[in-house]
């Protein structure tokens, strides 16, 4: 988990690891690490080893997940790339679970996509997109597109197969149904 940085109070010098501050100002600079590669915590630990403290992460499959325990993901992109920043930088990490493959392009930069005035195209993205696009007024039923009819419980597990309304149509808060297999699954 992300922590903040350690309080400083007037009595106490700054850690050595801190970066030099740029002459005539108050911005702090420094080094920022590559983490692209490294688990998630440790390429967090690292991050703020070097002094940057504001610190995200997202889901580079796209597929709307936490990182809850960071121990478990792996960092696939960072924005922004190593290099001499302002210590004031956000640092965002594109991860995937361990045992999964970075994408060749990452998926889930910029956080989810809400919905306009027409439905958008659903087909192959996580039912939890579903809900993250959608007003949170909409009713939304996720059901499985297999005969075995079993009960969507994590959400981002599950790819949409099909979606009722079609792409395109006007949203107008009528419910919306999308039909899914679980990532790895066909669609019928």
């Amino acid at each position: 988990m992300v922590t903040a940085p350690p309080a400083v109070t007037p009595s106490v010098a700054p850690p050595a690891a801190a970066p030099p501050a740029a002459a005539g100002g108050g911005t702090t600079f420094g080094t920022l690490p590559a983490f692209v590669g490294m688990g998630l915590q440790s390429a967090q630990d690292a991050a703020q080893k070097a002094g940057f403290y504001l610190l995200t992460s997202h889901d580079a499959l796209g597929r709307s997940r936490s990182q809850i325990i960071d121990r478990n993901w792996k960092v696939c992109t960072q924005t922004p790339a190593p290099g001499r920043r302002d210590a004031g930088t956000q640092i965002d990490m594109g991860a995937v679970k361990l045992e999964e493959q970075c994408p060749a392009q990452d998926q889930g930069a910029g956080g989810p996509t809400k919905a306009g005035a027409a439905m958008p195209d659903f087909k192959g993205k996580a039912v939890s997109v579903v809900y993250d696009a959608l007003d949170k007024a909409t009713s939304i039923s996720p059901k499985d597109a297999t005969a075995q009819n079993r009960i969507i419980i994590v959400q981002s597990n599950w790819q949409v197969c099909t979606q009722d309304p079609a792409p395109g149509t006007a949203l107008s808060g009528q419910p919306v149904t999308v039909r899914a297999v679980k990532f790895g699954e066909s669609c019928p």
